[in-house]
């Protein structure tokens, strides 16, 4: 668990250092998340193996709870750090904002996916709590209810079709997985043996989530604190969406011979085997792995050659995926070699 610790917890130390002593602090946050990350996956090339029995995967449920505490405490001090409550220059703030959404796009999302997926309530509440944070709370739902059923389909609008840009798919895929999660939270509470209360919900608790969040920004700066609380809210969901444009652009499931649609595989999400970055992001670049075993912890998560894999690190795609030219160069001609008919 030591790698998973070091990436994770490491860049989060110096931001919340940051959020108090200024400039250093806050550039080495943003560099270690960044520069550092790419560093270390061209001297780490191996990919990590499974480490561990399943004796250590509570350890692994014991970091990514400590991580979003520490991501919920380090926002709260981020917001009036970078709202100029501090007095710090425009460069420091502007370094506290990169840092931040930095933060909550490569290490909360991937900490927050983890906590829904575990059984206990109280630890898929707080990774709720960290996607309506960042005003994104209805993730957790399209998550869970369309992505994972219906993954590789148009039903899915977090799977990109084959050719479509980056900057055409992010604003359908959010108002898209917006309101496929609403309408299968519905429809799952539709089907309960007494009618529930309205305010139960998950909708209910997304949006007034996201609005207490938006009044403690206020209480803690005013004005300045709901805009630094929007500018880290908006980088963090463009990563979120740019990881699921990234995992599954252009892997379509097929429709088999009497008219189903052949079962999640291997082939139908793309991962990436570099050590820090996928350690940084608790494994969440074993992406097929995941799929086909939702509730595996990320300690535990594997990889092997019956899976495609992207030709450079996550985080490395990401920066591709804002210049579809070059993504498609990159990659369309990988997605058609993976597409293949049902059995």
């Amino acid at each position: 668990m030591f790698l998973f610790q070091s990436a994770t917890l490491a860049p989060l130390v110096l931001l919340v250092l940051g959020n108090f002593m200024g400039g250093p602090w806050a550039l080495a946050g943003v560099l270690t998340i960044t520069l550092f990350t790419w560093a270390a996956d061209h001297l780490m090339r191996r990919a990590a193996d499974v480490s561990g029995s399943p004796d250590e995967f509570p350890t692994g449920d014991a970091l990514a709870v400590t991580l979003a505490l520490v991501l919920l405490a380090g926002l709260a001090m981020a917001v009036p750090a970078i709202a100029g409550e501090r007095g710090f220059s425009v460069a420091t703030r502007i370094l506290l904002l990169i840092g931040w959404g930095l933060a909550f796009g490569q290490i909360a999302h991937p900490t927050a996916h983890e906590l829904i997926h575990r059984p206990a309530r109280w630890m898929g509440g707080l990774g709720r709590i960290l996607y309506t944070a960042v005003l994104m709370g209805h993730h957790a739902s399209s998550h869970l209810r369309v992505h994972h059923r219906h993954v590789g389909t148009g039903d899915d609008p977090a799977s990109a079709p084959l050719g479509m840009g980056f900057w055409r798919y992010a604003p359908r895929a959010w108002a898209g997985s917006f309101m496929a999660g609403l309408h299968a939270e519905t429809a799952l509470r539709a089907r309960a043996a007494a009618p529930l209360p309205v305010w139960s919900h998950p909708y209910i608790r997304h949006i007034s989530g996201g609005l207490l969040a938006i009044l403690v920004a206020y209480a803690l700066a005013g004005g300045g604190g709901i805009a630094a609380l929007a500018g880290i809210a908006a980088y963090a969901q463009l990563q979120v969406l740019l990881s699921d444009y990234i995992q599954h652009y252009g892997l379509r499931r097929a429709v088999m011979p009497d008219g189903r649609l052949e079962p999640v595989g291997p082939h139908h999400s793309w991962n990436a085997p570099q050590l820090w970055s996928s350690a940084m992001m608790l494994n969440a670049p074993r992406h097929s792995d995941h799929h086909a075993n939702p509730n595996r912890p990320y300690p535990g998560l594997r990889l092997d050659r019956a899976m495609p894999v992207l030709p450079r690190a996550v985080p490395v795609m990401a920066v591709a995926a804002l210049f579809p030219p070059l993504w498609r160069r990159m990659m369309d001609g990988r997605a058609q070699a993976w597409a293949q008919p049902a059995a």
